[in-house]
């Protein structure tokens, strides 16, 4: 989390800078990891074999320099890593992880079964093709087949949201059971390793392949109750399922996308004034009144990524003449992640989702009907299907740097979704959640209104429950029992 909030934070310099400079922006990942390493700010520096203290089976990562922080796979390009042991009479290589990236020629069609290629011996531009030799890392991996010791593998996939990249998942051990030599294409020999996962293991690349042939046939998915919920509200329909027990579906409501203002209901008694930008708002561009606002950078950088949590957040509103693919529309065009509303164990319906979602991807808005709690005392502290902006919510520093995280809203707000609401209302609460909310300011007609976006904390794995800390009314009445399951769970909630 710590590298994703300075990479995100220099994305944002480097998007200036792109801006002002013609294409000058260097990559983001990469200068953070680089401030990190060299102040030695990692984790698990020392390898092992097995398992990496604080890294679960079915964690994502979107850059290869995450896994060298965490310790889970120290090479940043070389797809098999290995440690030094003392053999029987020499020291000898011993593999500790191997990334299936899917450049070579491996088999990942079965979730269980890996056919890995070695190292080495493959062409480019400067170089022909050779035989591969059993050396560093193919020596390694054929140490491990006598040794029989676990090797971590990671697997890398497609990022749907950008082709250039991969996203690398956590898959578990695996043990190494037989090594061969076959001719490759170019015609020069190659080592092959068939690598097979240990057993009793929670699902990795399994829950991916499932999530690909629901996205295939809607209809494969087990316990599926209705195709979309929203009725087409959302331009990406939300599957509701129930697997558990034989409930059909939730307590009836009408789906609602957006938020619906009461009459007397009015965030600002100030006129609001919209860019005039007629191309896609840029940061330090001091023409722009949205830009201004936002302290003169634009809050999000590529796909949607919110930078950093703020007291406000400004996007462009309807009225603003900045083209569709401004950077600064996030909140107000839809949903962008795949949802399922499901119904768990033990806590009633829940949400989640069928993509991978990056820390500080926006995942939907709690929609419903609005009031301002100043003038309408009606709506409780508690209660089923509300949102209270007056609530205390935990603390936690999401940001890079000491910057004020503090919310700033500019009146109480209660947003109920008991008779009407969107995929907002089903998520539960955690004591340890993996999104929290934003307060997002849009102007539409020279006036202002207010929207609760949920962003995600961390990187999400496909099938993980999204929660948010549900907050403490200031009266403090009212508990109830928490069922989250987490390692800093209360007890309760209120």
């Amino acid at each position: 989390m710590r590298f994703d909030a300075l990479r995100r934070k220099v994305g944002q310099l480097e998007d200036v800078k792109d801006s002002q400079h013609n294409g000058n922006a260097k990559r983001a990942d990469l200068k953070a990891s680089a401030i990190l390493m060299s102040n030695s700010i990692r984790t698990n520096t020392k390898k092992r074999t097995g398992h990496v203290p604080g890294v679960e089976i079915g964690d994502i990562f979107f850059f290869r320099m995450e896994m060298c922080l965490v310790g889970l796979h120290a090479q940043s390009m070389a797809g098999i890593d290995y440690l030094i042991v003392r053999g029987d009479r020499e020291e000898e290589p011993l593999a500790t992880s191997i990334v299936s990236s899917g450049y070579y020629d491996n088999a990942a069609d079965d979730t269980d079964i890996l056919i890995y290629s070695g190292h080495g011996g493959s062409s480019n531009k400067n170089k022909e093709a050779s035989d591969q030799k059993l050396v560093r890392g193919n020596l390694a991996l054929e140490r491990s087949l006598q040794k029989g010791n676990e090797v971590r593998v990671i697997r890398g996939l497609k990022d749907a949201n950008s082709p250039t990249t991969k996203i690398y998942v956590y898959d578990g051990l695996y043990t190494i059971q037989e090594s061969w030599v076959e001719k490759a294409k170019t015609g020069c020999n190659i080592f092959k390793y068939k690598i097979v996962r240990m057993s009793g293991q929670p699902g990795g690349f399994s829950v991916w392949k499932s999530v690909a042939q629901w996205k295939e046939s809607v209809s494969s998915r087990v316990g599926l109750i209705l195709h979309d919920l929203t009725l087409a509200a959302e331009t990406i329909p939300v599957a509701l399922v129930n697997d558990v027990d034989g409930e059909r579906g939730p307590t009836c409501f009408t789906y609602l996308a957006s938020v619906r203002y009461s009459k007397s209901f009015k965030l600002s008694h100030q006129t609001s004034f919209a860019c005039n930008c007629r191309n896609a708002c840029q940061s330090g561009d001091e023409n722009c009144a949205c830009m201004t606002k936002n302290g003169g950078q634009t809050p999000y950088i590529g796909n949607g990524v919110l930078v950093c949590r703020k007291p406000l957040v400004y996007e462009c509103g309807p009225t603003c003449p900045c083209t569709a693919n401004c950077k600064n529309r996030v909140s107000q065009t839809g949903l962008k992640v795949h949802l399922e509303v499901f119904k768990t164990k033990d806590r009633g319906w829940g949400l989640r989702s069928w993509d991978p979602i990056r820390a500080g991807t926006f995942i939907c808005i709690y929609a419903g009907e609005a009031t301002n709690k100043a003038i309408s005392g009606e709506v409780g502290d508690s209660g089923d299907y509300v949102f209270d902006t007056t609530r205390v919510y935990d603390s936690f520093r999401w940001n890079c740097e000491h910057t004020n995280e503090e919310y700033d809203m500019p009146y109480p707000l209660v947003i109920s979704a008991r008779n009407v609401g969107n995929v907002a209302r089903f998520m539960n609460h955690s004591c340890e959640p993996n999104t929290f909310w934003q307060p997002v300011v849009y102007e539409n007609n020279s006036e202002t209104y207010l929207n609760v976006a949920f962003f995600a904390m961390r990187h999400i794995p496909p099938m993980t429950e999204l929660t948010y800390d549900y907050g403490t009314p200031r009266n403090g009445h009212g508990r109830m029992r928490c069922l989250c399951g987490s390692t800093r769970c209360k007890g309760y909630f209120v």
